[in-house]
């Protein structure tokens, strides 16, 4: 648990939102939702690009505070706790309407258990820091 090693993680994870983001900027013609989505619901397209468009700006915000990730204290944490929130929500889609594709699962375990962890890694390094 060391600062070079939240770093890698920070920048691999990072890349995540990012490419997702990009593709998701196809709206609902993005290949994840073929042949689910009428090609007529305008709100859900245009609500897929701006959630697109927000989940790159987290991925930025990764990138952003790697360098001093010791010292990025809040903004790490505003991304983790978004990550959280997004996983609680992944979860109450799962309560109401179904468990979506294995990986989906996948990545909720990541959201609520990941995001913790991650937030408690970065802690231990700033205390080591200082």
């Amino acid at each position: 648990m060391n600062k070079r090693n939240l770093q890698i993680i920070m920048a691999v994870l990072g890349l995540i939102p990012i490419a997702t983001g990009l593709i998701g900027f196809t709206g609902i013609n993005d290949p994840i939702y073929e042949g689910l989505i009428d090609s007529h619901f305008v709100l859900l397209d245009s609500n897929l690009r701006f959630f697109s468009g927000i989940w790159i700006g987290l991925g930025l915000a990764m990138f952003s505070i790697i360098r001093s990730i010791e010292k990025e204290k809040r903004i790490f944490r505003i991304i983790w706790i978004s990550i959280f929130i997004g996983g609680l929500g992944r979860l109450l889609s799962m309560v109401f309407t179904g468990v979506p594709p294995i990986p989906f699962v996948g990545f909720t375990v990541l959201e609520i258990v990941g995001a913790p962890f991650f937030i408690y890694w970065q802690h231990k390094i700033a205390k080591e820091e200082n």
